[in-house]
């Protein structure tokens, strides 16, 4: 395979720094940018640019009139974003790498499996609508000029380093202490989660690929294990496997911890189940390799030997202990 330019804007986040190692091991010429000194380390051979995306001076001056290949955009939030992008990398790269979200999905669902033909929509999360905004601008650009874009979905997608739950370490400091742990909903509905180094494999193999130009997919794994599950899986990793579980209606959680709410009402308090059909139709390598059992092992053994980022919110856990309260006393 000839090797090609690409550009990650980011690529040290959770979900690209798994991308621009897959991209190295490829054979690609790797350059990420952004603004240096933050987020996880690059592999060697990668080169990196140091600039302020949303600064347009600061990038002109790193990236010069360069061309690529493929420019990855993992730091686009709203329109106003990609409008910058489009102005500034339109003519200088073969394909323009959107990173969308699978939560811009109709919510609730009417339909499960979830494909690329659900329609857009979420009502209760702005970040959501911003993505599905990002997506009008770049169809209407490809459709009008033949921009040539992909537009990836990723869902829940985790590293070892990052927890998936609603309190984060707040859950786990709270199984150690022998705290109840706040579980949305019944605790019932299924959830996808993926981990970073098999999206890369989805995310990498349309890289460069032609019938991907134009075309959206939804990148995430098979594996929708149930939150109790996912709760479970950690308590025992956390090496406390009867740890107790409070269910709390998703509504209620948003009332007592009103910043939980749109990441909630909006995303994990529907179950949700993708067919990824079409993206392993240009990429057959992409499939589930770790599930989350495997997950929650990996990451309780990187946070138990990085106590520095065992970060609890004292704020969240006396909202926590009042929903518990609540539960009890609704009983």
């Amino acid at each position: 395979m000839t090797s090609r330019r690409i550009l990650y804007i980011g690529g040290t986040g959770v979900i690209s720094t798994a991308c621009v190692a897959r991209s190295v091991e490829a054979g690609d010429e790797v350059t990420v940018l952004n603004r240096g000194g933050r987020g996880r380390p690059v592999p060697d051979g990668v080169r990196e640019l140091v600039a302020d995306i949303r600064d347009p001076d600061s990038v002109r001056d790193a990236v010069g009139d360069e061309e690529f290949d493929v420019v990855a955009e993992f730091l686009a939030f709203t329109p106003e974003h990609v409008a910058a992008d489009v102005a500034r990398f339109e003519g200088r790269t073969g394909q323009y790498v959107f990173i969308s979200s699978a939560s811009a999905y109709q919510k609730p669902p009417t339909h499960l499996p979830i494909t690329e033909s659900t329609p857009l929509r979420n009502p209760f999360w702005g970040y959501s609508r911003d993505k599905i905004a990002c997506e009008d601008l770049l169809v209407a650009a490809y459709r009008e000029r033949g921009l040539p874009i992909t537009i990836v979905r990723p869902s829940h997608t985790y590293d070892d380093t990052l927890l998936p739950t609603s309190g984060g370490w707040t859950d786990i400091a709270r199984m150690r202490a022998g705290k109840p742990v706040v579980v949305h909903g019944d605790g019932t509905s299924l959830w996808t989660l993926t981990h970073s180094s098999d999206f890369a494999v989805g995310f990498c193999g349309l890289l460069g690929t032609p019938a991907a130009i134009g075309e959206a997919f939804t990148i995430t794994g098979s594996h929708t294990p149930t939150w109790d599950q996912i709760y479970g899986w950690l308590a025992d990793a956390a090496g406390v496997p009867d740890a107790p579980l409070v269910h709390v209606a998703s509504e209620t959680m948003a009332a007592f911890a009103p910043d939980l709410g749109p990441g909630l009402l909006g995303d994990k308090a529907h179950s949700v189940v993708f067919d990824t059909a079409k993206l392993r139709a240009l990429v057959p390598a992409f499939g589930t390799t770790i599930t989350f059992d495997e997950g929650a092992r990996r990451i309780l053994r990187h946070l138990d030997a990085h106590p520095e980022r065992q970060r609890s919110d004292p704020a969240l856990d006396a909202a926590f202990d009042r929903m518990v309260a609540h539960a009890a006393s609704a009983r």
